[in-house]
């Protein structure tokens, strides 16, 4: 399992800036997502999405944060 202090505290202390294919956006949050039972990976909520990854880090879906404030 990821220690995601480990890996995105510093992005919410500083000005460091979350960049994916080149685009540089500000994380919001990052936490653990399950499907009721179990952990199945975590989430990071930057300024314009909101990004899905599985228990390996790699990403399994990506949200404008629009599409994703209207699923909570």
């Amino acid at each position: 399992m990821f220690n995601l202090d480990q890996i995105y505290e510093t992005y919410l202390t500083s000005d460091k800036r979350f960049r994916r294919n080149g685009v540089e956006e500000r994380i919001i949050a990052y936490g653990y997502h399950c499907d009721g039972a179990d952990i199945v990976g975590h989430y990071v909520t930057t300024e314009n999405h909101k990004l899905f990854y599985d228990l390996q880090g790699e990403l399994i879906r990506k949200e404008t944060l629009a599409v994703a404030n209207i699923e909570r």
